[in-house]
């Protein structure tokens, strides 16, 4: 048994083979689009799970030439820049009084942002919508869609951020008021440095969530302003003959959301242990 335990580490083959089967399927779809944009749409026909045979650059040529692709992508990229500097900024400040300070209704506080983590989306679109475009007038605007797609990341910043702020130690602060430090720069200058793998967690986060969001841009946004999600969803209905095309635009339009995650997974991984270990 204990060289059976050594082999496998602490799990048995078991949970190898179940964790060997979830990478499989998670990973599967990804690949698979990946290698199709390499492939001629009668490739595709021909044999659907083969490999490229030739390999064929001009679906992704294709797309990286098309200049709606790159309008997508800025105004993906700036939604997700907004979202996550709002939602982080916003969300730092509201968990630092709620894990350093001690006053009343402070739990109950805290669990308003919690039971935000139940509240979907899609119950506040209808709401959302005539308030974006009717009352602040910011429909087909890139804050229009950036502030709601906050506002919705901030309950899990703040649950995320509360336990890092909360195991800072209190000799720290006391410190820092002995030597005249008010508590605002106590917060800009020693609370923000020390919780910053959970303020990495919580950005990208938030940069992934916004960058693939689609119901909220869907309504909100039209024609030069739609966002990644929607060109995709466009191309693959204009173009929808063209198999190939549709998995390189596709394959194109979610690299820069996972060489993000995949850069920043250690961090992400850290920042969630120390929220756990809070």
């Amino acid at each position: 048994m204990a060289k059976r335990s050594t082999a496998y580490g602490r799990g048995g083959p078991l949970v190898y083979l179940i964790a060997a089967v979830v990478v499989a399927l998670t990973l599967g779809p990804v690949l698979y689009g990946a290698l199709g944009g390499f492939r001629s749409n009668e490739q595709l026909a021909r044999d659907p799970a083969a490999l490229p045979d030739p390999w064929l650059a001009r679906n992704y040529e294709g797309v990286l030439t098309n200049s709606s692709f790159w309008t997508y992508a800025l105004n993906s990229t700036v939604i997700a820049l907004i979202t996550t500097v709002v939602a982080v900024l916003a969300g730092v400040m509201a968990a630092y009084p709620l894990a350093r300070y001690q006053f009343k209704l402070r739990e109950p506080l805290f669990l308003v942002f919690v039971l935000g983590l139940l509240f979907p989306a899609a119950v506040a679109i209808v709401p959302l919508f005539i308030l974006i475009t009717r009352d602040l007038q910011l429909g087909n605007t890139w804050w229009g869609v950036a502030l709601p797609q906050a506002a919705f990341a901030l309950p899990v910043t703040v649950v995320i951020l509360r336990p890092f702020l909360m195991a800072l130690p209190k000799e720290l602060e006391e410190a820092a008021m002995i030597d005249g430090a008010s508590r605002i720069r106590i917060f800009w200058r020693i609370a923000l440095p020390l919780s910053m793998p959970g303020l990495v967690t919580v950005g990208v986060l938030a940069f992934v969530a916004s960058w693939n969001a689609y119901l909220l841009p869907l309504l909100l946004l039209q024609g030069e302003m739609r966002t990644l999600p929607l060109g995709v969803a466009d191309f693959s209905t204009q173009y929808s003959a063209d198999t190939a095309g549709v998995l390189a635009f596709t394959t194109i339009a979610m690299i820069p959301a996972l060489i993000l995650f995949l850069a920043m997974q250690r961090r992400i991984v850290s920042g969630l242990q120390g929220a756990v270990k809070g």
